[in-house]
């Protein structure tokens, strides 16, 4: 966790100015078959796959092309947006993807992972609206219903031109050093593990069980938090001196073979909006060895009638 709130970056207040939701993209081979009916019989290896597939090709297509065909293809038009700047509907996707391509010709979405569960995709990526710059990390979640694309919530917050441990917000330090999720077989104890450190650490405030879930060489993305268990302590220490009220509430936690993202909310003060999380976790051996998060302040008000989760 960072040990404060950052200020939300330049990048998102262009977002949010020309009303667009936050994106990733793949390399433009990763083209789904044409949605229907029958994916509801696919084995879950091909369905997440498949899955997978579309919600990329749905941000790609939109974000760099202005391709309105594959929100008509693979988004229902009852489509529900929790990003604070969109409105709801698939009419509305497709106009903002066509005002962000006029706007940003050159935009690039650089796909870092991506990791399914049930009917639930994540994306996490490095989103560059003008070549040559840092951009912004973004987390997307997609929820499927019957092939096509039926919810979204997103988080995007600005990379910074410095690090705190020298690692950037995206890579993998940790061994194996791939972006790839581990096998299925390890997907529901990553989960309880990753649920479970949650709950104790950050929202029972046990800053003791850390020892306990993760492992001696624990490698960090945050940019304001230092490398190591020692480094978890002293920036989540930091927060929680910073602001003793704060309440985290766990939203949704999606889990493929290592690799665990958990949504939540903050509050650090009764009353307040609060803040939106997206923190990704790596497990391995029974250890969470590496973290990423995305944090984004939450407005105060939205073109639509959901709120960020």
């Amino acid at each position: 966790m960072s040990p404060t709130t950052r200020a939300r970056s330049a990048l998102v207040a262009v977002l949010a100015s020309t009303a667009l939701l936050g994106a990733a993209a793949m390399p433009a081979a990763a083209v789904p078959p044409t949605a229907s009916a029958d994916h509801a019989g696919y084995d879950s290896l091909a369905r997440l796959g498949y899955q997978k597939a579309v919600a990329v090709r749905v941000l790609k297509g939109v974000f760099e092309q202005g391709d309105t065909n594959v929100v008509d293809r693979y988004v229902r038009p009852g489509y529900i947006q929790h990003n604070p700047f969109a409105p709801d509907g698939a009419e509305a996707l497709k106009n903002l993807g066509v005002g962000f391509h006029q706007q940003f010709p050159d935009a690039e979405y650089d796909v870092k992972r991506v990791i399914a569960e049930g009917n639930l995709v994540v994306v996490h990526s490095n989103m560059v609206t003008t070549p040559g710059t840092r951009g912004a990390a973004v987390f997307d979640i997609f929820r499927f219903q019957g092939g096509k694309i039926a919810e979204h919530w997103d988080v995007s917050q600005n990379v910074p031109e410095t690090s705190a441990n020298g690692n950037d917000m995206f890579s993998t330090e940790s061994w194996p050093r791939t972006r790839q999720p581990g096998p299925a077989w390890l997907t529901a104890s990553s989960r309880k593990l990753v649920t479970e450190a949650f709950d104790e650490i950050v929202v029972r405030k046990n800053l003791s069980a850390i020892d306990r879930y993760f492992g001696p060489e624990y490698h960090q993305h945050n940019p304001f938090a230092v490398d190591g268990v020692e480094g978890a302590k002293a920036g989540l220490g930091a927060y929680l001196e910073a602001f003793p009220e704060v309440a985290f509430s766990r939203k949704r936690v999606i889990a493929e073979g290592d690799l665990v993202v958990v949504h939540s909310h903050a509050l650090t003060a009764p009353g307040e909006r609060g803040t939106a999380f997206m923190d990704l976790f790596r497990v391995r051996n029974g250890k969470v060895v590496e973290h990423w998060d995305v944090i984004q302040d939450v407005p105060e008000t939205s073109a639509n009638d959901n709120t960020m989760f």
